[in-house]
């Protein structure tokens, strides 16, 4: 399995670094802000061999010329988004190969949060951005629903075991609407919830969560669910025949939570 060390940065950041085959060389997914990244490469000797991004946001691209001063290495974004000091654009159903690390993703394009956000699946993880996050998904701020309902079934097409690094610390938060939206799911529900409370006491990132534990609570994978179904028409006050209706009622449902 891809080793992976987090570095916390901003509020509730995380940047991923990715080690290649002989570990002291990485990848740094999504540099919102340099020094931290700069410290933890500099405290474990580690050489950067790549910068990917998932999208254009600043916390997640605001680090990247800084960190270029001191490690002149390629930047691969989103082809569709201005990424600073961007090498090489990619989209989904491109491949990305980073030879120096021994390392290969998958490109998804995964539009809604922001119209070219694209996310990486390789070597049993999957680095979504902003688009899932553990019991969540992110506020649709260039997309509608129903695009960003079919860029979440696209990421749960991969394998139930492939590990979800995301781009923040929102679980508990998240926990906490899934079970206002799913009540009955409650036992599934205080079961993550107690895991990432012991992480994060542990001082450890509540993540990486698997594909198959985001289906048993994730409320936004959940849509099609009759519980999750019934509690979006409550809300609503009126049937919700497709699922992207459902997912509209409880992403608004989220922003105002």
């Amino acid at each position: 399995m891809l080793e992976v060390t987090p570095v916390p940065t901003l509020n509730d950041n995380y940047v991923w670094l990715l080690h290649g085959r002989d570990r002291r060389h990485v990848a740094i997914v999504d540099p919102g802000e340099a020094g931290p990244v700069r410290e933890a490469l500099t405290a474990q000797a580690l050489v950067p061999e790549a910068i990917l991004v998932t999208h254009r946001h600043w916390d997640h691209v605001n680090g990247i010329e800084a960190l270029l001063e001191d490690y002149p290495v390629p930047v691969y974004g989103p082809a569709d988004e201005p990424v600073p000091a961007r090498t090489q654009g990619l989209s989904g159903g491109d491949r990305l190969a980073l030879d120096g690390l021994g390392l290969e993703f998958d490109v998804i394009g995964i539009p809604g949060h922001t119209r070219g956000h694209i996310a990486f699946a390789g070597h049993g993880l999957l680095l979504s951005g902003d688009t899932l996050f553990s019991g969540g998904c992110g506020r649709m701020f260039e997309g509608d629903a129903e695009q960003m309902l079919g860029s979440l079934d696209r990421l749960t097409e991969l394998p139930g075991e492939t590990l979800i690094y995301c781009g923040h610390e929102y679980t508990l938060k998240n926990l906490a609407f899934c079970e206002a939206v799913e009540p009955a799911n409650a036992d599934v529900i205080a079961e993550f919830r107690q895991r990432a409370e012991a992480r994060l006491a542990d001082e450890k990132p509540s993540l990486p969560t698997t594909l198959a534990e985001e289906r048993r609570f994730n409320v936004f994978l959940r849509c099609r669910e009759p519980a999750v179904r019934e509690s979006a028409e409550a809300r609503a006050g009126k049937p919700l025949p497709a699922a992207s209706e459902v997912f509209a009622v409880i992403r608004d449902w989220k922003d105002r939570f």
